[in-house]
């Protein structure tokens, strides 16, 4: 431990007899021998020497950024501004005791002030310590603990910035700081950049290229890199990162699409050859109008279905010349409009179920990737889901790409995208739907104008952003038609799309990505909360009830607050399991009476934020006194038990065993 008081410089250890650096300490401390008196301990750009480590602080031995044991002593890897290791008077301060210099550094010897004079007060950089001229030494290799590169050997310009290069006179780096290269507090992770490292085999730092500086703007890159990196997927360590991921397996008789958040089955779509004709959502078709039932304010129209689809009077487009004479003044009827035997382009909105048919709309839109296209009519709109300065931006490209008599709304993966990604998806559209119109006038019965792509494909459209790691997909053919859709589409997400090889692989898709167990999970009347609760799950023809149990939870406060966790939890698996099982209609969710209000209203909060993520259209209303909630949620297509089970030809369902009355 050195003897030396508070406040002065500790001496550097004199190295062994006949070395060039102890020959050169020798001869310049005699030719100047005030200049080591009054110059402060080397430190090579700021950052640490090498030297034991100090077990208070965590900082290696030779980087006292405070001096000593002061209040000023900062934590390893933490940077303030330039003199940060200055006292209050602005002289630097002193190493603290116990620690010892292991000896001239690179920057001590490559770069020696003129004889007799004396280092600058708190300077860092190339400033000498040593005077005299000094023969030129390999540098030390960093040691294990050092928190910045070593610095270079070569003429620095100037007091040299942590970031490696120059300073433009204000302290801030103007070139030469590197891509991978953390500008805030702690530990920087790369050393790309910042100065020039030691060699792996311990050798002097290799030379700068030469060449002109790399600037902030030029790494960013222009537009389209920008662009590419705000769409652009994730990717931590060179391994693709994201909260969902899309896993899709190919069997003979159907093809299953699962959604997971995290490891979480979310949603499930189920596609087989046979749904032509009831998975039919978003399909457009030239129908012929069967007949019309004013007192229902509906017509039921033949599009080759097996069953008539229903075209409501609220879903009819029609022009005001073209209403029969003699309507009412105000809204014409539904029988002014349509006339059995008449002809009209129609899409679908809702997949028949049960013994109900189809439902249609006059109003066709066609989705592409980033636009939807309303053709006919003057609909405008942006997604609410955007911040206000891109719906500012969306909003005057789309003004410009917007073709005439045609409305667009603007969907949420447009986030990002540039005027020629724009453009083009609503080039492509608006030729989409020139077929389809010249299509739909060179006949007069019932055809498909236009089908919508495969699930697989339409699932990927509605939710592929950069939030998802992974689309993995176990059959070639599909793998190889949705690799080509996502490159053409969103080019910088197709890496996402990979190939499963069951041959390869130990397990199926499903059971590797444990998809199949919650499947059956999914399929169970009762659902299990972590706590120890649970959920009931009845359907009756009018509605869907649920109903929220404590079961095991017995909580450890009191009955309020047992009460009022279990229904939080029970919110957010209500949630899930509505996506889950695409459940729709009527809802009624039977939670535990809670006395105080304030918990009722936090309930119901975060039911509402729960199902915020759900894309499918909801309403909820608020917990009544009887702990009741009230809510809908629109229905498409059949739930997930109804499109994986059949119903039993004994019981019709019921799943009752009748006893015989005669035995």
């Amino acid at each position: 431990m050195s003897d030396a008081p508070i406040g002065q410089p500790v001496e550097v250890p004199a190295d062994p007899p006949g070395s060039p650096t102890a020959t050169a300490e020798t001869d310049s401390t005699k030719a100047a021998p005030e200049a080591v008196d009054a110059a402060p301990p080397p430190v090579a750009n700021g950052a640490a020497a090498d030297g034991p480590r100090d077990p208070v602080a965590g900082t290696a031995g030779g980087r006292d950024q405070g001096g000593g044991d002061g209040p000023n002593r900062r934590r390893r890897g933490s940077r303030g501004g330039r003199g940060r290791g200055r006292t209050g008077d602005g002289t630097a301060p002193a190493r603290s005791e116990g620690r010892t210099d292991p000896g001239p550094t690179a920057s001590t010897v490559a770069h020696p002030a003129p004889a007799g004079a004396s280092a600058e007060p708190g300077a860092s950089g190339p400033s000498a310590v040593v005077a005299g001229p000094t023969p030129a030494v390999a540098p030390e290799r960093p040691k294990i603990g050092d928190s910045r590169p070593a610095r270079p050997t070569g003429p620095q310009n100037g007091g040299g910035n942590r970031n490696g290069g120059g300073d433009d006179g204000r302290g801030s780096p103007v070139a030469g700081r590197g891509p991978g290269r953390s500008t805030g507090g702690g530990r920087s992770r790369s050393r790309s950049g910042g100065g020039s490292g030691a060699t792996p085999g311990g050798g002097a730092p290799a030379a700068a290229t030469k060449g002109p500086p790399t600037t902030g703007s030029a790494l960013r890159g222009g537009p389209a890199a920008r662009t590419e990196g705000r769409r652009g997927g994730r990717e931590r360590r060179g391994k693709a990162v994201g909260r969902y991921m899309i896993c899709v397996h190919v069997r003979p008789e159907m093809t299953q699409i699962a959604l997971l958040e995290g490891r979480t089955l979310v949603e499930h779509y189920i596609s087989r050859a046979a749904d032509d004709a009831t998975q039919i959502d978003g399909n457009i078709y030239r129908g012929r109008v069967q007949n019309v039932l004013p007192g229902m304010e509906a017509a039921f129209v033949d599009i080759g279905t097996p069953k008539n689809a229903v075209l409501y009077h609220g879903d009819v487009r029609f022009d005001t010349e073209d209403v029969e004479s003699g309507a009412s003044p105000g809204q014409p009827r539904i029988e002014q409009l349509l006339r059995p035997g008449q002809t009209i382009l129609c899409q679908v909105t809702k997949n028949p179920i049960g013994a109900k048919g189809a439902r249609l709309t006059q109003e066709v839109s066609l989705p592409g990737r980033f636009v939807v296209l309303v053709p006919n009519s003057t609909a405008y709109g942006i997604s609410k889901r955007l911040e206000d300065s891109e719906r500012k931006r969306l909003r005057r490209i789309v003004d410009g790409v917007r073709p005439e008599g045609h409305g667009l709304i603007v969907r949420t993966a447009a986030a990002g995208a540039s005027a020629e990604e724009l453009g083009n998806d609503v080039e492509r559209l608006a030729n989409q739907w020139e077929s389809i119109a010249a299509e739909a006038t060179r006949g007069q019965g019932p055809a498909l104008l236009y089908r919508e792509p495969a699930i697989a494909v339409r699932v990927i459209r509605e939710e592929l952003n950069r939030e998802y790691r992974a689309v993995v997909i176990d059959d070639p053919a599909l793998y190889e038609q949705v690799r080509d859709y996502v490159g053409a589409v969103n080019p910088e997400l197709s890496d996402r799309v990979e190939y499963f090889d069951p041959e390869v692989e130990s397990l199926p898709v499903f059971e590797r990505y444990h998809v199949h167990e919650q499947l059956h999970k999914a399929l169970d009347r009762k659902v299990y909360l972590p706590s120890g609760g649970s959920l009931v799950i009845d359907r009756t023809e009018a509605l869907t009830v649920i109903d929220v149990n404590t079961g095991k939870n017995v909580g450890t406060t009191n009955l309020e607050e047992t009460v009022y966790r279990n229904n939080l939890e029970a919110a957010e698996e209500v949630a899930r399991q509505l996506r889950l099982r695409d459940i729709g209609g009527i809802i009624v969710i039977d939670f535990i009476d809670m006395e105080i209000r304030e918990n009722r209203d936090k309930v119901g909060s975060a039911l509402r934020s729960a199902l915020a993520r759900d894309k499918t259209r909801t309403q909820v209303f608020d917990i009544s006194e009887l702990g009741l909630v009230e809510m809908t949620r629109k229905r498409v297509s059949e739930g997930l038990i109804e499109s994986m089970s059949t119903t039993c030809e004994v019981c019709n369902g019921r799943g009752i065993v009748f006893e015989d009355p005669e035995r």
